[in-house]
């Protein structure tokens, strides 16, 4: 019998555990649907800023994928500190976000509004990586706005002050993103911390502490 494991699939939107990462996307784990947008048809509709609806240590993983920067820089640690709470004891948090390194040298260059890549939604330039997607907010989807941003070393220390323990980075200067997991409240070694780096973040250099 596979003993299955239950991870949050925090801001959800339209995508499944498929479109998540490979190691969620397993039959080892069981996804768990949480969006504040009742039309995404979550399993939990709920802000991040207040999961008193989720019981603590009930999660053995958490997954959130550009949603960190749709919060206030002042409400990043209480965002943090809800998914540290219903994170059990060895629990991770996998998280990805805009790099706004590399798109800081795009605006330098004055392409501010100019495509710096093709999403399924269409094109996505600077502008709409700083402020969300403009295409969606202008159609009245205000969740898609964003209201702080990241760079590794910024999101790295938002993760350590918050209270996760062991950091494993990964940032994608071309993608224009950054990929982070962080572990609860066990220290892990450097093999531990690689073997759910690499269940979890794109194939490429990482770093991790």
């Amino acid at each position: 019998m596979i003993d299955t494991k239950k991870f949050l699939h925090v801001g959800c939107g339209g995508n499944y555990k498929d479109r998540t990462t490979p190691g969620f996307a397993s039959d080892d784990w069981k996804e768990v649907r949480l969006d504040i947008d009742e039309s995404a048809k979550p399993d939990i509709i709920s802000s991040v800023l207040d999961l008193s609806v989720i019981d603590s240590e009930s999660f053995d993983a958490i997954f959130s994928s550009h949603n960190i920067e749709h919060v206030y820089a002042h409400e990043v640690p209480i965002m943090l500190r809800e998914f540290l709470r219903v994170l059990n004891d060895d629990g991770y948090f996998v998280v990805n976000c805009p790099n706004l390194i590399p798109v800081a040298r795009l605006i330098v260059e004055d392409k501010l509004t100019e495509p710096a890549y093709i999403s399924p939604a269409g094109p996505i330039s600077p502008l709409d990586i700083l402020h969300g997607h403009g295409a969606s907010i202008k159609q009245g989807n205000e969740f898609m706005a964003h209201k702080t941003g990241f760079s590794p070393k910024s999101l790295h220390a938002a993760l350590s002050e918050a209270g996760f323990r062991s950091i494993g980075m990964l940032a994608r200067e071309a993608q224009l993103d950054i990929w982070a997991v962080a572990t609860k409240k066990k220290v892990v070694s450097k093999d531990e911390m690689m073997e759910i780096v690499n269940l979890h973040l794109p194939v490429t250099n990482q770093s991790s502490t």
